[in-house]
């Protein structure tokens, strides 16, 4: 990867079978979708990804999976998150060694309640950088209680040179990536991407996130970019009910519930604990796709 990754990067989904055992086939079906789906790259074992569900032996799998049947037709960024520096740095070696494009790595913590002052934080991730040549994304997100303020963002940038990118995805958002502007090359949001228009206002160039709508987000950032604001933000008004439908009543689950109404995989499920939405929530989530037609619905008919 040369230049600068931007765009839409969704995170694939680790899709099992009713038994909860990897299904490496439906995997490959979501990875051509995806392509298809004309996305700028793939982010895998991500939160969305269920990472925090799969053994290590599952997570190379899947990772190798993903890195094979994608065959450079696309940049994939693995997600090598966890508390040790050791075993982060190990992770990322081995995503490198695969074929990864970039690492996403975010801040150490354990638990709500177990945090890493910023000084740590910075040693913390020049170890990571040590370990490999490819770039690392930070991920700034809610599931970790270890802050990242724009100020020790900026410390991360200036003594860390592979730090090049951030997926920003706390409460205003767009004010932290205002704030970090052009010192940070790539700047992407997250959250689903359920405040996309002002983060592009903001500078954010590309937002990940999961592989539910990525063809019709990819069409809202391109228009935004050429300059398109007026069909940008119609666009996204008309998606906006069913992201927020994803983001605020069914979370991960969404983008399988409509990966399997789409014929495109043969199992909605996730591994236990986490279990299937509500019945009358599936249908609302569905009822909402239908009336917008996305490609995850046309795909693979």
């Amino acid at each position: 990867m040369t230049a600068p990754l931007t765009g839409v990067v969704p995170v694939v989904p680790t899709i099992f079978g009713d038994d909860e055992s990897l299904d490496l086939t439906g995997l490959r079906r979501v990875i051509d979708y995806l392509v298809d789906a004309e996305t700028d790259g793939l982010c895998a074992l991500a939160n969305y990804s269920e990472q925090f569900s799969l053994t290590d032996d599952e997570r190379d799998l899947v990772a190798r999976t993903i890195m094979e049947h994608t065959a450079g037709r696309r940049p994939v960024i693995v997600t090598t998150s966890h508390y040790s520096a050791r075993v982060t740095a190990e992770r990322s070696r081995r995503a490198q060694d695969m074929g990864a494009a970039m690492v996403m790595v975010m801040p150490p913590f354990f638990g709500a309640t177990m945090t890493v002052p910023a000084d740590q934080v910075v040693e913390y991730f020049a170890r990571v950088a040590d370990a490999i040549d490819i770039p690392v994304m930070v991920q700034d997100a809610p599931l970790s209680p270890t802050p990242l303020p724009v100020p020790l963002l900026a410390e991360l940038i200036g003594s860390v040179p592979q730090v090049r990118y951030a997926k920003i995805e706390v409460p205003q958002a767009a004010d932290k990536i205002a704030a970090l502007g052009d010192r940070l090359p790539g700047r992407f949001d997250g959250e689903e991407s359920v405040t996309l228009i002002p983060d592009l206002d903001a500078g954010a160039t590309g937002t990940m996130p999961s592989s539910m709508v990525p063809a019709e987000l990819g069409g809202i950032v391109r228009a935004h970019a050429a300059g398109d604001r007026s069909g940008a933000v119609t666009a996204w008004e008309r998606l906006l009910p069913l992201i927020h439908f994803e983001n605020r009543q069914c979370g991960l689950r969404a983008q399988k519930i409509l990966l399997h109404e789409g014929g495109i995989i043969g199992s909605e499920r996730t591994r236990a604990p986490l279990g299937p939405v509500a019945p009358r929530t599936r249908r609302g989530l569905v009822e909402l796709a239908r009336e917008r037609d996305p490609l995850i619905l046309r795909w693979a008919r």
